[in-house]
């Protein structure tokens, strides 16, 4: 069974850091393009980051750049997302994607919650 299971979330006040996981099972992060998305109250599903190793690219949406950082520890089949210098506006659920491009994502976690109070 393919499946993601995101942690890691959290409560922290504005300037503090998270370091969200997710862990894959049912295949592995090499084949696949890996990211991660976002959704706030009210607002759409939009991309944060994502990662792609087939041809070594790495893609930040504008308001993260500079504060977070994805990376993946292929041993363990798990992808991070460190993010420093929270704001209010990160708070959103935090969903890590897989597929088999930057532009195809077709397999998801359940999500977890980073709530940033300022």
């Amino acid at each position: 069974e393919v499946q993601l299971v995101e942690s890691g979330g959290g409560l922290v006040q504005a300037g503090g850091s998270l370091r969200l996981s997710c862990a894959a099972s049912g295949f592995t992060f090499d084949d696949y393009a890996i990211g991660w998305f976002r959704q706030a109250p009210g607002k759409e599903r939009e991309g944060v980051s994502c990662t792609s190793s087939s041809d070594s690219t790495t893609y930040y949406t504008d308001s993260v750049k500079g504060r977070f950082t994805i990376s993946s520890d292929n041993a363990k089949n798990t992808v991070f997302l460190q993010m420093n210098s929270l704001k209010p506006d990160d708070t959103a659920v935090y969903y890590c994607t897989a597929g088999p491009s930057l532009h195809v994502w077709d397999t998801w976690g359940q999500g977890t919650q980073v709530t940033v109070s300022s």
